[in-house]
């Protein structure tokens, strides 16, 4: 019998291959599938319309708000207004009732609502095998033709710069599936302040997307999610077809995180990192760009460099460079074993 893969996202090799052999697209499909994009882009004429579809499997509590930001944020990512969510909303046999539907719905409106998107639609259904809910968002948005960002944009002697602190996501998701086994360490305070991760610093980078588009031209953005990141720098630099030089000292990691990441053991730079978001322009742009995310209550730093593919995806840690680590799967899902 083969051996199965590990749980989380497919090895990215793998997955480049599987989308090469069968993605579809016309001439239509601006931005198709490909590892490290995070929306497909399709052409409308006078602007493009972005498309984006995300499930939500690790979180329980609030996994409406989860899934309307995580999807609203790889639409940002691509500089384009988040416009209409659809969600399909898949409940476990058995122990569902109706204040867990309603809730869930409660979530995904008020979220929507907070960033002005249309919840227009989608697919709900009780269904076997399942042990907690399972959300799966599709966000729609739309950006004007000269406007547009992707991955693969990032060029050779962009600074990179990185917004909040990483793990903010996690950090919530900790608090949050293990409060009970953590009361016996830490203050109800501490606790809740881990929880509220969600909201504050908060998992969407809407407005650090657009706060840096309307300061200077980005050459590339990206969110780090599942994997952490780490991952999403490899997801970067595949999609250019790059490498990068990164310095870990100016890798905010908040406190919080910190305490959490090792009581269970878990590296800060695998675990899943919604809240943090990946910006990549030219050096003359970046300080500005900073300062605007500053001055919106929004903290940020250069982190590192793009530079030849040829020199690989390096990490500087106390002066001493080796490679930036890989990650065979999130960090979180050990949590869960």
């Amino acid at each position: 019998m083969p051996d199965s893969l590990p749980v989380g996202k497919l090895e990215m090799d793998y997955l480049g291959q599987v989308l090469a052999k069968y993605a579809q697209v016309n001439e239509r499909v601006v931005v198709g599938a490909a590892v490290g994009e995070d929306a497909a882009v399709i052409d409308f004429g006078d602007r493009y319309l972005v498309a984006k579809t995300d499930p939500v499997t690790f979180a329980t509590e609030e996994i409406g708000w989860y899934a309307v930001n995580i999807n609203a944020n790889d639409v940002a990512t691509t500089g384009a207004i988040p416009r209409w969510f659809l969600a399909t909303v898949l409940l476990p046999a058995g122990s569902t009732d109706r204040a867990l539907v309603e809730g869930i719905f409660a979530q995904l409106s008020d979220a929507c609502r907070q960033l002005g998107v249309s919840f227009c639609g989608g697919h709900t259904e009780i269904t076997y095998g399942l042990d907690r809910p399972i959300v799966v968002g599709q966000m729609l948005g739309e950006v004007e033709r000269d406007k547009l960002v992707t991955t693969a944009g990032a060029q050779v002697g962009d600074d990179i710069i990185l917004s909040k602190g990483i793990a903010i996501e996690a950090t919530s998701l900790i608090a949050r599936e293990k409060a009970g086994e953590l009361a016996s360490k830490y203050s109800a305070d501490f606790i809740d302040r881990c929880q509220g991760f969600l909201h504050e610093p908060g998992i969407s980078v809407v407005r650090e997307a657009q706060i840096a588009t309307a300061q200077a031209r980005v050459h590339a953005m990206h969110d780090p999610t599942e994997g952490g990141l780490a991952t999403g720098l490899w997801e970067l630099a595949q999609a250019a077809d790059v490498g990068l030089l990164v310095h870990e000292e100016r890798i905010e990691i908040l406190p919080e995180t910190t305490l959490l990441c090792a009581d269970y053991g878990l590296d800060p730079l695998g675990i899943i990192a919604s809240g943090s978001l990946l910006i990549v322009l030219s050096p003359e742009d970046s300080a500005r760009v900073i300062e605007k995310l500053e001055e919106a209550g929004i903290a940020a730093a250069a982190i590192g460099k793009v530079v030849a593919k040829e020199e690989g995806l390096r990490l500087m840690a106390g002066g001493v460079v080796g490679d930036l680590p890989y990650f065979e799967r999130d960090e979180i899902a050990r949590l869960f074993e």
